[in-house]
């Protein structure tokens, strides 16, 4: 009988003419890897960000969104179909349900309860509310929350979120259409928060609000800019989240800044204060995270910082990791994988692991993304890794059918 391995290396055709060859590959780039599509038009196919669980705990089920259209924003009447691939059965779409609560960066935080082989969660707008199923993909039967989740922590027992109606007024692409922001008109209303969502009990407790966040001084005046909190993270112990406090200081123009709190409540903390510039971050462990970000000792860079007051920052890679990207520590800590933005004429998306301990960099391939991907709308990779750590999948419109989703095979690496 053959294996899961066996069965996926089987249908795994080398996918030469989307993966860079030496004839335009950068000097340090040492491997490509067999690349398999997983999804195909019509409909276009994407799973949307890169901290979350895809893949089911057996390898077997990659989740993804599925929709009609592209290259324009999301309407209150744009639904999109959540569903799945099964990769032992010739990459079969299932779908498993239709989601009104998406935007193009972070589809419906769709994805895996973890430790769990059958459950999964995601947003929807209900009854003009933006709200949570956690659905069993095998038998349909779903429960529902009282609001949409951001992150969820390690354990699946808890969930941080915040106001997806006042990310959708300040940042198209990451917040849901269909209910209007009712804090419009304020510039840090109280009624905005991090908050706590008991996935049980479906209780809900402020963590911090925007009006307590603004009374923390930055180095010069925040102004009359509107404030908003995006990129909830929970850490891998599961006793505090990261978030991100952003302010308008001109039209389409922001700064930020990073805390961490306890998910009681306490002990908020500042990340490299005063930076005014954090971009994409991962926890590497309860004690550390990395981010880019800037500090007078690199620039702009990916750094490690200590999650605690004064707590030490040092650059990672400074030589070698030279772009911002979607960054991931695989199983075991030894490899970071991460992307780019689109890059030269041709508009190319690399896809690299960087070796932590060698500090090398070995590039997986070069995906083209055509012009009409941009802004909000635009197509990143946002790799994620199987559980096994053998497997990333993409998103990319590299084949001509839109965005869709791709399997990168990486045992041989790492």
């Amino acid at each position: 009988m053959l294996t899961r391995r066996q069965i996926l290396q089987a249908s795994l055709p080398l996918a030469a003419s989307v993966v860079s060859g030496n004839h335009h590959a950068h000097a340090n780039q040492t491997s490509a890897v067999p690349v398999r599509t997983l999804t195909r038009g019509p409909k276009h196919h994407w799973f949307a960000y890169y901290d979350k669980l895809q893949f089911d705990p057996t390898v077997r089920y990659c989740l993804g969104n599925a929709v009609d259209f592209e290259h324009r924003s999301p309407t209150a009447d744009d639904s999109i179909e959540v569903g799945m691939v099964d990769l032992m059965e010739g990459d079969r779409w299932m779908p498993i349900g239709r989601s009104n609560a998406w935007g193009w960066q972070q589809g419906c935080m769709l994805q895996w309860i973890p430790n769990s082989d059958s459950q999964v969660i995601y947003n929807d707008r209900v009854d003009g509310r933006f709200v949570s199923h956690i659905q069993d993909v095998h038998s349909g039967v779903k429960r529902t929350l009282p609001r949409a989740i951001y992150s969820l922590s390690p354990a699946g027992k808890f969930a941080v979120t915040t106001d997806f109606r006042r990310i959708n007024d300040l940042r198209p692409g990451y917040g849901y259409s269909g209910i209007a922001d009712p804090y419009a008109d304020l510039t840090a209303p109280a009624g905005v928060g991090v908050d706590l969502l008991d996935i049980e009990s479906g209780k809900v407790t402020s963590l911090v609000t925007l009006e307590q966040i603004v009374d923390i001084p930055f180095r010069e005046s925040f102004g009359d800019g509107k404030h908003w909190f995006n990129h909830l993270l929970v850490s891998p112990d599961g006793t505090r989240t990261i978030f991100l406090h952003r302010w308008r200081t001109t039209p389409g123009r922001w700064l930020t800044r990073m805390f961490t709190v306890g998910l009681d409540g306490s002990d908020l903390r500042e990340i490299n204060p005063g930076a005014g510039m954090v971009s994409h971050f991962i926890w590497r462990d309860p004690q550390h995270i990395l981010a880019w970000t800037t500090h007078p000792s690199a620039g702009n860079a990916f750094y490690l910082l200590e999650d605690r007051e004064g707590g030490e920052i040092e650059p990672l890679g400074a030589n070698v990791l030279q772009r911002d990207g979607h960054c991931l520590y695989l199983p075991g800590g030894e490899w970071i994988v991460s992307d780019t933005y689109p890059q030269g004429p041709r508009r190319e998306q690399e896809v690299y692991l960087y070796h932590v301990p060698t500090q090398r960099k070995v590039s997986l391939g070069h995906f083209h993304s055509p012009p009409d991907y941009t802004g909000e709308w635009r197509c990143d990779t946002h790799p994620r890794f199987s559980p096994d750590g053998r497997w990333l999948c993409i998103d990319s419109p590299h084949t001509g059918e839109g965005r869709q989703m791709h399997l990168l095979d990486i045992s041989e690496i790492v």
